[in-house]
């Protein structure tokens, strides 16, 4: 039984030297003096305050994407036992003592320094030689830009180490077949999806592979792991906060703190005699509540125009008791709920009657008294009034009443429906069943807090969807900024970012990546698109000037490259957003990756004779040489040391467009 002891374990194992040695350095390129500056340096300032939202368990909402980048920035802070506690207001603010940095930037770090070796690995698995795969990972090890934005608090270097590792996933799974993660990640899959779609079309009828284990693998997987991404994001983020305005009242009730104080145990469903708070859905220019008070409009208003002198109705952004109204059954003068209770359901008609007051919401056919186009909203005494159903209530956003009106938001109602908006919804945030048909003891009534014996958080999904749906909906008020700039001065890299500026020396940081590199890049991507023309028109004509195998692979390495390179660059002309020179980065990785691969078909397919290779790659070793020659030439302003004096910063500026920081004297 235990005779396999006779002999010894022997355990063997395959060491790629290539990989180790990229790797280690990467992980030298992108460590080194991770913690200068201890300062903050660009976007740390906005990624920071989400960081210290997560130690303190507060809700947020950020429209850059899903929230793992986030999370794992935030594991960093955890890590390192970063208590929240530190003002990110100011770019270049010393961090203090409580704030562990090394930590904070070493994700980043690490996932930069492992795209090293994943840029090996796809060359490799797209069937190129081991040196063009070296040459690729050399490339993005020399490249400054790549090298600046992964040593700090920021998402870009963990977006692109997901979206090389699903490149490399799906190539090792395809590959493995034949032989027997900002929402920008979302191109890079989709492109994946495109890529496996024509290779089961390559492949249908072949029935020794599992198409079953291609689709687990691009589509149950990655939604399983999207929704885990919200589940734990809404896990740990429990706790009421400055985000919270822009969600649903249920949403906010279900945090703790804040609203849910105030709903907690409040009835589910709306009934008649519900006495209820209405909400703007749309919140701008700040959240604001259905209101009425005892004055009424002006009888004449500044320019002349008459009102109807009824109560004011507004939209007032704070807690009162003025905020409460009863719903009503048109056909009843009952203003307490039944026993049981008459849920109001999705079509009936009510009307609205003001707690305090108990006048009647209304609209009639005269001018609002700051938009003449819209009717007035009043309250008024008349119970017999008409409610029209196709009177649609308006907020409109920025438009505050002078001092009669106590400078509240104006509510109007429209004649006629000019589509959805949400400044027509109203949602029905405080609420509880009356119990008091008198006046006086409605009132008592309205001016106690909630408090009911009912419960119910909303499920994950629901909060998954409204969060989803606001990630994707969510629109901040775009400014321009000093350092942004447009898709197209990417290519040439026109423009710059200054990340850091030492207070006192003249030590910088700048986002500015390797010029020889990026002009190589274009230079590989025009290569590729000509000659991929040039072949494309001769094999029309049946004439075929490489084999069908060097043809394969060339078209392969070309929908990867390639169409990496397009899928998250071309976006961006299409998007309404304020945009800096890192958002270039994703697809300068795959353009970079392009260009071993028109390096190596030149040298095996045009370079003929014995000279001419000898030729081209003394061409090559020399161009190489020149990438390193400008590594570290910029690296100064990549690692932010040592600092330059005025002479040499100005050296540095090798194009008119840069701006580099050169302190008077």
């Amino acid at each position: 039984m235990l005779g396999f002891l006779k002999e010894p374990v022997v355990v063997t194992a395959e060491i790629n030297v290539n990989l180790v040695a990229l790797t280690v350095m990467g992980l030298i390129t992108r460590l080194w003096g991770l913690c200068y500056p201890r300062a903050v340096v660009f976007d740390e300032v906005y990624y920071g305050q989400f960081v210290s939202l997560y130690m303190k368990r507060i809700f947020f909402v950020d429209d850059s994407g899903p929230p793992f980048g986030h999370m794992l920035l935030a594991l960093g802070g955890y890590l390192g036992g970063f208590d929240g506690n530190f003002l990110w207001n100011r770019i270049g603010a010393e961090y203090t003592m409580n704030v562990p940095v090394w930590s904070l930037r070493l994700l980043p770090a690490l996932a930069g320094a492992l795209c090293v070796p994943l840029a090996y690995q796809i060359l490799v698995e797209l069937h190129f030689s081991h040196r063009a795969a070296l040459g690729a990972a050399l490339l993005v090890l020399l490249e400054n830009s790549l090298i600046t934005q992964s040593r700090f608090m920021l998402l870009e270097s963990i977006l692109i180490f997901f979206i090389l590792l699903a490149v490399l996933s799906y190539l090792k799974f395809y590959n493995l077949q034949k032989h027997r993660v900002k929402y920008m990640g979302l191109f890079t899959y989709m492109l994946l999806l495109a890529i496996a779609g024509l290779h089961f079309w390559h492949m249908i009828g072949d029935q020794t592979l599992s198409n079953v284990a291609r689709a687990l693998a691009l589509i149950l997987i990655p939604v399983v792991l999207y929704l885990s991404f919200f589940y734990v994001h809404l896990a740990l983020l429990y706790r009421s906060g400055p985000h919270d305005q822009i969600m649903t009242s249920a949403f906010q009730a279900s945090l703790e703190g804040g609203l849910a104080r105030i709903t907690q145990g409040q009835p589910l469903e709306v009934a008649y005699g519900s006495q209820i708070t209405l909400r703007n859905v749309l919140g701008k220019p700040m959240q604001c509540w259905l209101h009425s008070h005892t004055n009424t409009y002006p009888i004449r208003y500044e320019n002349g125009r008459g009102s109807s002198h009824q109560q004011q109705v507004t939209c007032y952004p704070f807690k009162d008791v003025n905020n409460w109204w009863i719903v009503k059954d048109p056909g009843m003068q009952q203003l307490v709920v039944s026993n049981p209770p008459r849920p109001v359901r999705h079509g009936h008609i009510v009307q609205l009657v003001h707690g305090i007051t108990t006048r009647y919401l209304n609209t009639h056919d005269v001018a609002a008294p700051l938009s003449p186009h819209s009717q007035e909203v009043s309250c008024y005494i008349d119970y017999n009034i008409s409610m029209p159903a196709q009177n649609l209530w308006r907020v409109l956003s920025g438009a505050s009443l002078p001092e009669w009106g106590y400078r509240q938001l104006e509510v109007v109602g429209e004649k006629l429906s000019k589509g959805y908006h949400q400044s027509m919804l109203w949602n029905v945030e405080e609420h509880r069943y009356g119990k008091s048909q008198e006046q006086k003891e409605r009132e008592v009534e309205l001016h106690s807090p909630t408090q009911m014996d009912i419960s119910k958080n909303l499920s994950f999904m629901a909060k998954f969807t409204e969060l989803q749906w606001k990630i994707l909906t969510l629109k901040n008020e775009d400014t321009e900024h000093k350092y942004s700039s447009s898709a197209l001065d990417w290519i040439t890299m026109d423009t710059n970012i200054a990340y850091w500026l030492h207070p006192t020396s003249g030590a910088q940081i700048h986002l500015l990546g390797n010029v020889v590199t990026w002009a190589s890049a274009n230079a590989a991507a025009l290569v590729y698109t000509c000659l991929s023309l040039w072949y494309l028109i001769r094999r029309r004509r049946r004439i075929y000037d490489i084999p069908e195998d060097s043809w394969q692979l060339w078209v392969s390495a070309g929908g990867v490259c390639g169409g990496g390179w397009a899928v998250n660059y071309l976006p961006f002309f299409l998007m309404e957003k304020t945009l800096f020179l890192y958002h270039y980065l994703p697809a300068l990785t795959f353009q970079i990756l392009l260009i071993p691969v028109v390096l190596q078909h030149l040298g095996d397919h045009l370079c003929r004779s014995v000279l001419l290779k000898s030729m081209f790659s003394a061409l090559i070793v020399a161009w190489f040489s020149s990438v390193y020659f400008v590594y570290c030439t910029f690296s100064p302003v990549t690692y932010g040391q040592p600092a330059l004096s005025a002479t040499e910063l100005k050296d540095l500026r090798w194009k008119d467009s840069w701006n580099i920081l050169i302190r008077k004297q």
